[in-house]
């Protein structure tokens, strides 16, 4: 256990470390931005889960992992369009935070829901079929 806290704190902290240097160093501070959303949590996550359980639940992280991204979006654009209107750099944040939760869990549950009305559309299909031809 304390071998996988050590390595999401190296990643996370190196991916972080990186972000601040280029925002120091760099004349282009569009680049820190793009190093912000570095996906060592994913990355570590994934990496971290193959170890420990196998490629199969890595690959349901990674999946999931998608939402994340997706929620990532919209806490980006909270996040600056709170700045924009307000200027109060915590508020955005927390703006961006909770607005990066509800949509990553949005988008999931729409994800199944699409999923299980496909599911069941298909069931219904097969059913028909099978009882025209029994006609």
């Amino acid at each position: 256990m304390y071998k996988d806290l050590l390595i999401r704190f190296i990643l996370g902290g190196t991916a972080v470390m990186i972000s601040y240097m280029i925002t120091v160093i760099s004349p282009w501070k569009i680049l820190a931005g793009i190093f912000a959303a570095f996906p060592a949590v994913m990355i570590t996550a994934v990496l971290m889960v193959g170890i420990a359980s196998g490629s199969k639940k890595a690959a349901k992280i990674a999946n999931g992992s998608v939402f994340g991204m997706i929620g990532g979006v919209v806490c980006v654009a909270t996040v600056w369009t709170v700045l924009q209107v307000s200027g109060n750099w915590t508020m955005s944040i927390i703006f961006g935070l909770l607005f990066w939760l509800g949509s990553s869990i949005l988008v999931s549950f729409l994800r199944d829901k699409i999923k299980d009305n496909r599911k069941n559309s298909v069931k219904i299909n097969i059913l028909s079929d099978i009882l025209l031809r029994h006609k």
